[in-house]
């Protein structure tokens, strides 16, 4: 094995060391930096619903900095490759219940990563789904973009966090398969 594979084995993977040792940090950088996407699409709910903005001057703080930035479809697709990075590779930290909470939103993730590597597709062909006149994911059809973020954002988010409360307080049986100290310490027996 060359030296890059025994790195990359030491830090990723069931008993990597994102897993065990530094599995309870990845997971709280993680969570912070979905908390960061959050408030985005919110700022941008904000601007639209509470402060009547038209849809394309809403985006979000970033987007009052970096108008460019937001209106690109590269943001988009690696904020969700990072998203669908990360799940795959914290999941081997997770045991019992909380893995399959955390399993539930990766695999919504996929979802909506395939969502946008298809407008990412679009946006640098210029070959619009059913000849519309922007990129245009599959739920799009159906759902406002804006909306439609908002709600996978929320059940890509609420399965995630049910996973990383249930990592924290786990069941005797799962604590026993936990390789990482994300873990609360065990509630103490009441007094007799």
């Amino acid at each position: 094995m060359t030296t890059a594979g025994v790195k990359q084995r030491r830090w990723l993977g069931p008993d990597g060391l994102l897993n065990t040792k530094y599995h309870r940090a990845a997971v709280n950088v993680f969570l912070l930096v979905v908390i960061a996407h959050w408030v985005e699409h919110i700022a941008q709910a904000v601007q639209i619903f509470g402060l009547g903005w038209p849809r394309p001057k809403a985006g979000g703080a970033l987007g009052l900095a970096f108008p460019w930035l937001v209106k690109s479809e590269w943001l988009h697709y690696g904020f969700a490759i990072v998203m669908l990075v990360a799940f795959v590779t914290l999941r081997h930290g997770f045991t019992g219940r909380a893995r399959t909470w955390w399993n539930a939103a990766m695999w919504i993730q996929v979802w909506h990563h395939f969502e946008h590597l298809l407008l990412l597709l679009q946006a640098l062909t210029g070959a619009y789904l059913l000849g519309k006149t922007v990129p245009t994911s599959i739920a799009q059809l159906i759902f406002p973009r804006v909306e439609l973020h908002l709600f996978y954002n929320a059940i890509v988010f609420i399965p995630m966090v049910v996973a990383m409360v249930m990592h924290m307080r786990p069941r005797p049986e799962e604590r026993a398969l936990m390789q990482c100290s994300c873990a609360l310490a065990p509630a103490a027996a009441p007094a007799r």
